[in-house]
C-alpha cells in the first residue's frame, strides 16, 4: 500500500513522480485545509501516458467552490480539463481528501469518517489496476485486460479523440451560478446544441444527416465528427476545415458554443478551428432575457427600463410572466425579430397570427410567442416560449413576427402603433449611430479631399 500525505497552502502541487498503473490496494491522501481560501487549488498528478507533449495526465484535486472544498479526480491533456468526476455532483469534504483503489477492485474518493464521497462501484469484478490510456480514458481492468470501468462511458462536457457517443447521451456543461446550462445531444435524426433550464430544453443549432437518416452513435475522428448508422456505416460528418488533426470537441461554459480544437504546436496551446456558432446573436443567450441582438451584434432592451450594471446596459425582466388568460395580459408585438430557440414539441402548424397569439395568451405558462410565415410555400408556424430569449434582428419581410407577454393596458389600442414604432426605434438605434457615424466620417473626409482643391482654382484665377 502507498499512503501518500500532502499538506499544502493556497498554491498549485504537482506531484512529479506519477506512474503509468495503480494497483489494488493504492491510496493517496491530500489534507484539506481547515479555513477557507477563494480560489484554492490543490493537485496531486498520479497517472500519466507516455506521449509527446502535451500528453494525458489524471490529478487528484481539491478546490474551493462555493465556500466549501471540493474532492475530485481530475484528467488533464496538457493544461486543459477534460475530465472531472465531480462534473455533475460534486464531493464536498473537509479534513482530506482520499483516493483509493481497494483490494476488492473499488475506485474511490473518501473524506473523514469513511464517509464515501464518489465510487466506480466495480467491487467485486476481478479489478487489478487503473490505467490511462493513449486516448485519455481512465479505465479499470482485470487480469485478462477487460475494461470493467471507464471514463468515456461518464462524458462531461469534453470529447476526446476517438471516444464514442451513442444516441440519447449528451455532453453538458457543468453547472456553475448561471442558470442556464448547454448540452450536446445526439438524437436519432440529428445532433444539436440545447439550451436546459428549470426543466425546459430549447434547441439553437442542429445538424442533420441527409435523406432523413436515423443516428446510431457519434465518433471524433481526426477530421471532424462522424456519425454512424446501425450498420456502423458513416452517414455524414461535420468537418474540420484545417489539416490539423482534431484532439478534442468541447461546449463552451459561456457561451454555450461547440467547438473543435487542435494542437498549435508553435504556440504550445490548443485552438478551436471550428465553431458551430460564428455570429454573436446566434448564441443564445447573447443578449440575455428581454434583449434583442441586432445586426451590428449589439444588444437592446424590449421593455421600458434598463439599469446599468458594470457600464452595460443590462435589461430587466419586470414584465411578462403570471398572466392568465386575456383578462389579465396582452401581446406585444415585435416585427423582424425573431428567435434562435426552438421547441419542437410547442411546433404548431397553418396557424395564423391571431391564434398563435391567442394559445399563448391561454397559457399562464407562457411567456412569448414566435409566428413565421415562409413566403416560399405560405407555411405559418408557431412556437410557444416559457421565457423571452434568444431574440434577434432579422431581416425585413422574412415573414417573423415575435410577441412578448405583458399585463393588461400595456400596449393600448390607439397608441399600439406608436409603441410598437418606439420598439423599432430602440431595437435600431445603435445601428442607425453607427451608420450615421460612418456616413459623416466619409463626408468629412470629402470635404477635406476637396478643400485644397479649391484653394489651388482660386489662386489660380
Amino acid at each position: 500500500m502507498n499512503l501518500f500525505p500532502f499538506i499544502f497552502l493556497s498554491f498549485l502541487i504537482h506531484y512529479g513522480s506519477s506512474e503509468s498503473i495503480i494497483h489494488i490496494g493504492y491510496q493517496l491522501l491530500l489534507a484539506v485545509p481547515a479555513e477557507y481560501h477563494m480560489g484554492f487549488t490543490g493537485k496531486a498528478y498520479v497517472l500519466q501516458t507516455n506521449q509527446t507533449s502535451p500528453n494525458f495526465r489524471l490529478a487528484l484535486a481539491v478546490e474551493a467552490i462555493d465556500g466549501k472544498y471540493s474532492c475530485s479526480l481530475q484528467i488533464f491533456l496538457g493544461d486543459v480539463k477534460v475530465w472531472d468526476s465531480g462534473h455533475y455532483s460534486r464531493f464536498y469534504t473537509t479534513e482530506k481528501c482520499l483516493l483509493e483503489l481497494t483490494q476488492d477492485g473499488d475506485l474511490r474518493l473518501k473524506g473523514p469518517k469513511e464517509q464515501v464521497g464518489w465510487r466506480a462501484g466495480t467491487s467485486g469484478q476481478g479489478v487489478e489496476r487503473l490505467q490511462i490510456l493513449r486516448t485519455g480514458n481512465l479505465v479499470l481492468m482485470d487480469s485478462l485486460n477487460n475494461i470493467k470501468w471507464q471514463s468515456f462511458n461518464f462524458p462531461t462536457d469534453v470529447m476526446l479523440w476517438g471516444q464514442r457517443l451513442n444516441v440519447a447521451t449528451r455532453l453538458t456543461t457543468s453547472q456553475s451560478n448561471s442558470s442556464f446550462v448547454y448540452s450536446f445531444e445526439i438524437e436519432n435524426k440529428k445532433v444539436a446544441l440545447c439550451l436546459n433550464t428549470d426543466k425546459l430544453k430549447y434547441s439553437y443549432w442542429e445538424f442533420k444527416p441527409s435523406m432523413n437518416r436515423n443516428i446510431t452513435y457519434v465518433k471524433l475522428g481526426s477530421k471532424g465528427l462522424d456519425l454512424f448508422d446501425v450498420k456502423y456505416k458513416k452517414i455524414a460528418r461535420i468537418p474540420s476545415p484545417r489539416s490539423h488533426p482534431i484532439r478534442f470537441l468541447a461546449l463552451n461554459n459561456e457561451t454555450g458554443n461547440l467547438g473543435l480544437y487542435y494542437y498549435s504546436a508553435e504556440k504550445a496551446k490548443f485552438a478551436a478551428f471550428f465553431h458551430a456558432l460564428n455570429s454573436t446573436c446566434d448564441l443564445p443567450i447573447a443578449c440575455g432575457p428581454y434583449g434583442i441582438c441586432t445586426f451590428s451584434n449589439a444588444c437592446s432592451c424590449i421593455q421600458l427600463s434598463t439599469k446599468e450594471s458594470g457600464g452595460s446596459s443590462e435589461c430587466t425582466a419586470e414584465i411578462s410572466g403570471g398572466f392568465c388568460s386575456g383578462k389579465q395580459a396582452e401581446m406585444l408585438e415585435l416585427e423582424n425579430v425573431g428567435s434562435v430557440l426552438k421547441d419542437d414539441s410547442t411546433r404548431m402548424v397553418n396557424i395564423s397570427r391571431e391564434a398563435c397569439k391567442n394559445l399563448c395568451l391561454q397559457d399562464c405558462k407562457c411567456a412569448s410567442a414566435l409566428y413565421f410565415r415562409q413566403k416560399s410555400n405560405g407555411v405559418q408556424e408557431c412556437y410557444l416560449y416559457r421565457l423571452v430569449l434568444g431574440l434577434k434582428q432579422v431581416d425585413k419581410g422574412t415573414g417573423f413576427s415575435y410577441m412578448v407577454k405583458v399585463p393588461k393596458g400595456t400596449v393600448e389600442n390607439n397608441s399600439q402603433h406608436n409603441l410598437k414604432k418606439w420598439v423599432f426605434i430602440l431595437v435600431g438605434a445603435i445601428d442607425g449611430l453607427i451608420i450615421l457615424v460612418v456616413v459623416g466620417g466619409v463626408g468629412y473626409w470629402v470635404v477635406q479631399k476637396r478643400s485644397p482643391r479649391s484653394h489651388s482654382e482660386a489662386a489660380t484665377s
